[in-house]
Parts: C-alpha cells; sequence; structure tokens
C-alpha cells in the first residue's frame, strides 16, 4: 500500500497490531457499496471513462456474491477489508481496479462504511425494540387482573395491576425504540468525499454519492466528516440505557421467580439446572443478561476513552471505534431476542401475587385517604393510619383483619365500609388518575399501546 515510500518491511508483530481485519471484515458489504456508489459517480462526472467504470462496478457486484458466499480469504497483511477488497477486485478486473481509490481516502471511506453499517444495526435494533414492545402489551392484557404488590425501595408500598406494570417497560422500551431513531437523523450524512482530511482537487459530485448511499446528504465540513465518531457513541449511548432497562426487568425476573417470591415461573427453555442439585431451575438467561450490560456500557466507555484527546482528523486510535460498536449491538440484539422469546411463556402465579399484594400493609394509604376525604386533616390521618398499623403489627395481623372497634379506637369517624376500602381489588381500583393502576386506566394503556404500534406499522 505504501512501498513507494518505504525500504523496510513491516514488522511482523506491528502488521499484526496494525491490522484491523478481523474486526472490519464485518463491514465487507457496505464497503463494497460504498465503492459502486463512488465508482458510479466517477463515471457519471468523467474521473474515469464509462467503461472503466462499468468494470469496476461488475467486478464490485461479483465481490458482493463472493463475501456473501464465504469465499474471501481475508489476509492480515493487507491490514483491513478496504485494502482487502482492492486487491481482489484489482484480481478480477485487472489494473482499472486501482482507479477506484480516485478522489478518495481510507479515512472517508472507512467513516462512510461504519455510518453504514451503524445505520443497518440500528434498524433491525429499532425491529426488534418494536417486537419487544408487543410482547409486553399483549402480557399487560393478558394479565391485567392479576394483582402483585409494588415496591418502593424493596419494600412492599402499594399494590398495582401486572399489566400497569408490564406497560411500565412498555414506556421504557417506547423511548429506547425513540431514541435509536432520533440518532438516525445524525447519522444519516455521507463523509464519502471528504478525503483525507481536506476534500481533493477532482470534479466530484458528493451528493450524488450520498444519494446513492441513501444519505439525506453529505457531511458539510471534511475535517469533520472523517473525525466524527459521534454517531457511534450515541449508538452506544442508546444501547447502553436499553440494556438497562433489560437489567431491570431481568433482576425483576430473577426475584420474581425466586422460591421466596414465587410470583412467576420461567419457562424450561430459558432456564438452566445445577450439575449438582437436582431440584434448580436457574434463570440463567436472565442473569446473562444482567451481566452482559456492562459489556455494552464498557464499549461506550471504552470509546469516550479513546475519542477524548484526539486531535483533528483522522488518528489510528479511531480503529479502536468499531469492536465496541459491533459486539455491543450483537449484545443487544441476543438479549432482546431472548427476552421476545421467554416472556410470552412466563407463568404468572397470580393467586401468590395476589395475596402478597395483600400483606405488609399495602392499603395503609387508601385508609389515610379513606379518613381525609372524610374532612381529616392528611397528616393527621397518616398519624393515625400509622398508630393502627403499630396496633396490626403488635397483634401479628393486617389492617383489614383488626375489628372495627380496634380501629375506631384510634380513628372513632370509621365504620363498616372501611373493609371495602381495604381490599386488594378496590385498592388498585382507586388509583383512577391518568396512568394509573386502576382497571380502565390500564385498559386505555393498553390500547394506546396497540394503537402506537399498528400507527408503526403502517408508516
Amino acid at each position: 500500500m505504501w512501498g513507494g515510500r518505504f525500504a523496510e518491511a513491516t514488522d511482523e508483530l506491528v502488521q499484526a497490531f496494525n491490522a484491523s481485519i478481523d474486526v472490519d471484515r464485518a463491514m465487507a458489504l457496505e464497503d463494497l457499496e460504498g465503492s459502486i456508489a463512488h465508482a458510479t459517480m466517477l463515471g457519471e462526472q468523467g474521473i474515469v471513462a464509462p467503461a472503466e467504470a462499468a468494470a469496476l462496478i461488475d467486478g464490485l457486484k461479483a465481490l458482493i456474491a463472493d463475501v456473501e458466499a464465504g469465499r474471501i480469504e481475508w489476509s492480515v497483511a493487507l491490514e483491513d477489508v478496504h485494502m482487502n477488497l482492492e486487491k481482489r477486485l484489482t484480481e478480477r478486473v485487472g489494473p482499472v481496479g486501482g482507479k477506484l481509490h480516485t478522489a478518495r481516502s481510507r479515512n472517508d471511506q472507512v467513516a462512510t462504511d461504519f455510518r453504514l453499517a451503524v445505520r443497518a444495526r440500528t434498524v433491525r435494533l429499532i425491529e426488534l425494540l418494536r417486537e419487544v414492545r408487543g410482547v409486553f402489551v399483549d402480557l399487560a392484557e393478558r394479565h391485567v387482573d392479576a394483582i402483585l404488590p409494588g415496591y418502593t425501595h424493596l419494600q412492599v408500598a402499594q399494590p398495582v395491576r401486572f399489566g400497569h406494570h408490564f406497560l411500565a417497560y412498555f414506556e421504557m422500551f417506547t423511548r429506547d425504540q425513540r431514541r435509536l431513531e432520533d440518532s438516525l437523523a445524525r447519522l444519516d450524512v455521507s463523509p464519502l468525499g471528504a478525503g483525507a482530511l481536506a476534500g481533493t482537487g477532482f470534479p466530484i459530485d458528493r451528493h450524488r454519492t450520498a444519494e446513492l448511499l441513501g444519505f439525506v446528504e453529505p457531511a458539510a465540513n471534511s475535517l469533520d466528516a472523517v473525525s466524527d465518531r459521534d454517531f457511534a457513541l450515541e449508538f452506544l449511548s442508546a444501547a447502553s440505557i436499553a440494556m438497562m432497562h433489560l437489567s431491570r426487568l431481568s433482576e425483576e425476573l430473577i426475584l420474581w421467580s425466586s422460591q421466596e417470591f414465587g410470583f412467576v415461573v420461567l419457562p424450561d427453555s430459558h432456564t438452566t439446572g445445577s450439575s449438582i442439585m437436582p431440584q434448580k431451575k436457574n434463570p440463567d438467561v436472565a442473569e446473562l443478561i444482567r451481566g452482559k450490560t456492562g459489556r455494552v456500557y464498557g464499549a461506550l466507555f471504552g470509546l469516550l476513552t479513546v475519542m477524548k484527546g484526539l486531535p483533528l482528523a483522522y488518528n489510528k486510535d479511531m480503529q479502536e471505534d468499531k469492536e465496541g460498536v459491533f459486539d455491543a449491538a450483537a449484545t443487544l440484539a441476543v438479549c432482546l431476542r431472548l427476552t421476545a422469546d421467554m416472556l410470552p411463556k412466563m407463568q404468572v402465579q397470580s393467586e401468590r401475587t395476589r395475596f402478597a399484594a395483600g400483606r405488609a400493609f399495602s392499603n395503609a394509604t387508601d385508609l389515610a385517604d379513606h379518613l381525609a376525604r372524610g374532612g381529616l386533616p392528611f397528616r393527621e390521618a397518616h398519624e393515625a393510619v400509622g398508630k393502627l398499623v403499630a396496633i396490626a403489627l403488635a397483634e401479628g395481623c393486617d389492617l383489614q383483619d383488626l375489628p372495627l372497634e380496634r380501629l375506631r379506637e384510634v380513628a372513632p369517624q370509621l365504620n363498616d365500609d372501611v373493609y371495602r376500602v381495604l381490599d386488594v381489588e378496590s385498592v388498585v381500583d382507586a388509583r383512577t388518575s391518568y396512568g394509573g393502576t386502576a382497571r380502565p386506566r390500564v385498559l386505555e394503556q393498553v390500547a394506546r399501546a396497540r394503537a402506537a404500534l399498528a400507527s408503526e406499522a403502517t408508516a
């Protein structure tokens, strides 16, 4: 590649250390796509003869078939995917293959390939997130009548409908999908034609290559075009947030499937056993998703660290940009796939969750609200219910188990209708505010979520 300048062969260890082919060959199809656009433009602009451009394009299309069929033997000596494919092209079409690199540098070439690769992975992840969101809507509708304890500080707080809980994840993953969709707008510019850093003196048409590659426009500044990796950082940031949501879900599945909780039974297909304890059923998929979250975070912080001290424009450090991105994309994709496959097979133990929801004084707030509606200032109502909780604890029962005369020792204004207020079904259905856990409100959320998914399907 640079033999004209150097008199000594590259050291073998340096060659291996310098090579990126093991990582960037994942962009082989994107590299060929970019080269076809470049060759097309070179021919249209008269920078190469029409016949030469046609030969280049035919050769590049043949290489696409070779890549897809796995017929390319990748060489570390050729360093990266770009030079490997250019050499194969020249072997196929002859010396005219050397004209492909006219008015182009590997700097703008790799930036273009990388954007194309991240775009493809972003689109795939958007599809998976949409599928996962649909799973949560189905679960919410199926389990709208199941009630479980809601927690703060992992202490029983107030009961909620299971459907309400599942729809919280629908909202989280909707935001994850929107973040990726929004990132496409900033990714959707073409670096091709920026050259090494300063552009080129050839009469190229950067708008034409941007159009051929499906970009909205060419990058406006050649220095920025080859040195920008914001799009990769934004992708990793969105992926990290999505993995965080998956990790929180996984943590709940791990807790819920334990013997102590017993709220759900995870499917055999997505759990494992023990080599020594025959009774064990381990939530390994959920645990691995939780564990792999750190892997995606690491990719984000790794690339931030690579980029933080780099002067403009391209530096070899930036070769470290792709491995973490590709690994994060693959990790998030498999975690979403596993989640979408596992959750529909999960069994909710609704009798156990309902029983748990009615324990630990989860209805205490409702009793305070009931007293406040009767005219007692809320702070006084809060204090009165606190005293009743202390009495119930001393007697080893829940609020709804205390006799009316015992309740009236602290709150004499109470009558028999207090037991309706304290019933767990009444407690959840009392939350009628928009976005609340009352049954009609949960069904509204289900309908809203289904409408959103339907509109996306027809967009």
